[in-house]
């Protein structure tokens, strides 16, 4: 069975268990994401957006 999950939901629950597991600080948090907003509006955008898209190519290519 095929399990499709946004990237940003991911990565938003792995936030969520830091916070509460690995002592990450709220503050360290938002400093993450308005850095994840600065990145998107900057002109590497596109080159992230290629290797994620690549990486999650070759993760759906893998036959286990």
């Amino acid at each position: 069975m095929a399990l499709s999950i946004s990237a940003a939901m991911l990565m938003l629950v792995i936030v969520v268990v830091l916070i509460r597991r690995s002592g990450l600080k709220m503050a360290h948090a938002i400093i993450c994401a308005l850095l994840g907003f600065y990145l998107a509006s900057s002109s590497i955008a596109p080159s992230i957006t290629q290797v994620t898209s690549n990486l999650a190519g070759m993760i759906n290519g893998l036959k286990l």
